[in-house]
């Protein structure tokens, strides 16, 4: 999921040449977008110094890089996150978005359609660098009767591979939410499994919302934690939403009812989403932030994903609290990430357990 309004992607890209070389055509031209796109993100990313030196960089993007550079020692000295150039760069993109990612299901289904690259493993999800590839892939998703959902990328990790830079596309997000898509990012370097995206999205935004509090502990001021704590608030209740539907869905695709009477009734639990959201909006003073989810019709691909960013998220809090220390727990992380995918899931789901059972029985 965008982690609701701001989507991923994690590349293996440095692997890219080496792996169309053993692609059938479609994929060639598939990697070679993807190749190409990071290629001329990356040429096109200059230091912070050079673009702070430059007297044509406008005021508002001084203090916008200065912050993320303030962000970026942060996450080294105080959260123990890699000490290397990502988020050093600063590229201004001409898109409002770094990608578009398609995310496709069957029609009566909530399980994702997977894609598998080298170095990042099975992903639910296609990057592209243009619009239209997206589309296009999109649209012969659709005709073989899927799902299918693109969506706007803002940010993402290569891993180490390249180092990342900051884009045009969030340098003007508000302080804490920035400083959450960097903590968030570089966690991604910290611990990666290839094909476990619950684990490894979970553990990355338990990271940034660790992070977020201690950093706003030292520098957020009153108007600041007050609007982060608005964009918690309708992110809680956001998520609860999609939660609510996504349930109801699983329960449908599940049922023994009839095909048409599957598809009536998932008609009517988007009809009911779509309601539901516009009573928040006017909930929140007419926040507008979350109409993106929206702009295209809705289908089990906007909802494949919710659970990737979250399920595994209060174990990762358990964890944490128990490690009472950032070293220790991304010691104990990796340990976790060592062992195979069953016994780690099973020992992420009995501490999560743990943390929502104490979470409901606090006053």
């Amino acid at each position: 999921m965008r982690a609701l309004g701001k989507r991923r992607w994690i590349a293996g890209a440095a692997l890219l040449a080496s792996a169309t070389l053993l692609a059938s055509c479609a994929s060639l031209n598939y990697y070679g977008q993807a190749a190409h796109g990071q290629f001329s993100l990356l040429s096109d990313a200059r230091p912070i110094d050079a673009w702070m030196a430059d007297p044509q960089t406008a005021p508002r993007l001084r203090v916008r890089l200065e912050t993320a550079r303030q962000i970026r020692r942060y996450a080294v000295q105080e959260l123990g996150l890699p000490d290397n150039d990502s988020y050093k760069n600063y590229a201004a993109l001409s898109r409002p978005y770094v990608l578009w990612n398609v995310v496709a299901t069957p029609e009566l289904s909530l399980k994702p359609i997977q894609w598998c690259f080298p170095v990042a493993g099975c992903v639910n999800y296609r990057g592209y660098y243009n619009q239209d590839d997206a589309q296009a892939y999109a649209a012969q998703l659709r005709a073989a009767g899927n799902d299918v959902e693109v969506g706007g990328v803002t940010a993402y990790s290569t891993l180490g591979w390249f180092n990342d830079p900051l884009i045009s596309t969030f340098i003007n997000y508000p302080d804490a939410e920035l400083a959450r898509l960097i903590f968030h990012e570089l966690a991604h370097q910290v611990v990666y499994v290839a094909g476990d995206s619950q684990f490894n999205e979970s553990f990355a935004s338990a990271v940034e919302e660790a992070g977020v509090e201690r950093w706003m502990a030292k520098y957020g001021n009153d108007d600041m934690r007050a609007a982060y704590g608005r964009y918690i608030e309708r992110k809680r209740d956001f998520l609860a939403l999609l939660l609510k539907i996504r349930r109801a869905l699983d329960a449908n695709y599940k049922s023994d009812r009839p095909l048409a009477e599957q598809r009536a009734v998932k008609a009517r639990l988007f009809q009911q989403l779509n309601d539901e959201y516009q009573v928040l909006k006017t909930n929140w003073g007419g926040y507008a932030g979350y109409d993106k989810f929206f702009a295209e019709p809705l289908s089990n691909a906007h909802l494949a994903s919710v659970a990737t960013y979250n399920d595994f998220v209060p174990a990762f809090r358990k964890l944490l609290r128990r490690d009472a220390g950032l070293a220790r727990f991304y010691a104990d992380v990796r340990a976790l990430a060592a062992q195979d995918k069953d016994a780690r899931h099973a020992q992420l789901k009995m501490l999560a357990a743990l943390e929502n059972a104490q979470t409901a029985a606090a006053p």
